[in-house]
């Protein structure tokens, strides 16, 4: 057979249509007229939501083994979570039995010595629980308002306990609510003690922001930074032992005889819902005609007159 007579047209399997560029071209406009229409006449909405709902099932059976990983992951994290927590708990409760055990230990020794001694028991303080309404918007001043009153048993006076410590003092009296002045108020003004060296002083708001200040205290007084400081209780309102606040700064002052002493209050204002409203010890004291005739001790009259 000779060679010029063999068919050499591809056949059509192989046959070429237009250029590449071509088609290119053509499908990138298709595809272009296709988005705005779709964005004009939103005519492909139902077509995606049928996609979509038909899709949903099989996305949900393959997203199945990577639900199982991550799930089996978080379970053995929160497994030696738990696992650590509760042993942290378990060691905070004995911690908490030792010192519960210390504390009653330590109550029924002091019982014990206050009656070998004949002092009278200590206070018991009363306390009620209330919640924060609103802060007063006065600039100038550090108060807030609860919501118990005198109708409640509310006292004049009475101090004001958050989580952390000292809040402030009742201020005002309302019959169904009280005015609160925090200890970082300019005009607020509490005893306290230094657990450290049991040094008492004074301690004072206005200090600027939210601190205090420990005023009184001389140049070469003993106070260091991170001293902790306490209700001192000798002015017969705060009990003994409520933490106050932390000393952050001791300047002394070369042409003062005093040294400014700032400090982080324990308790802040911000963020508080419910705080504890204790009765004034004083309320609980007797009175001082009562103390002047007790047994034992000498009357005025035989005290003579005074000079």
């Amino acid at each position: 057979m000779a060679l010029d007579t063999i068919d050499r047209t591809p056949p059509p399997f192989f046959r070429q249509g237009p250029s590449a560029l071509t088609k290119l071209l053509f499908f990138s406009a298709l595809a272009l007229f296709l988005m705005v229409a779709d964005t004009r006449l939103e005519f492909a909405k139902p077509l995606r939501a049928g996609v979509a709902t038909l899709l949903l099932p099989v996305q949900r059976v393959l997203a199945v083994p990577v639900q199982m990983w991550q799930g089996g992951a978080d379970y053995l994290r929160g497994l030696d979570g738990a696992l650590a927590s509760a042993k942290a708990a378990r060691e905070q409760l004995a911690l908490q039995s030792e010192k519960a055990a210390s504390a009653e230990r330590l109550a029924l020794e002091n019982a014990r010595l206050r009656a070998l001694l004949e002092l009278r028991p200590t206070l018991k303080v009363h306390s009620l629980a209330a919640e924060v309404l609103y802060e007063a918007a006065d600039p100038f001043s550090r108060k807030l308002y609860i919501d118990r009153g005198t109708t409640h048993g509310v006292a004049l006076g009475a101090p004001v306990l958050a989580a952390d410590g000292v809040l402030g003092q009742v201020t005002r009296v309302f019959p169904l609510s009280s005015q609160v002045t925090l200890l970082i108020d300019k005009d607020a003004a509490i005893p306290v003690l230094n657990t450290r060296t049991l040094a008492r002083g004074a301690a004072f708001g206005g200090a600027g922001g939210d601190a205090m200040e420990l005023r009184y205290m001389a140049a070469d007084a003993d106070v260091q930074v991170g001293d902790e400081l306490s209700t001192s209780g000798v002015d017969g309102i705060y009990p003994t032992g409520l933490p106050v606040a932390a000393v952050t700064a001791v300047e002394r002052r070369a042409e003062s005889g005093f040294a400014r002493i700032l400090l982080t209050p324990k308790a802040s204002a911000d963020g508080v819902r419910h705080v504890l409203v204790l009765e004034p010890l004083a309320a609980q004291m007797p009175p001082r005609e009562a103390i002047d005739d007790a047994p034992g001790k000498p009357s005025r009259a035989a005290k003579g007159p005074r000079k």
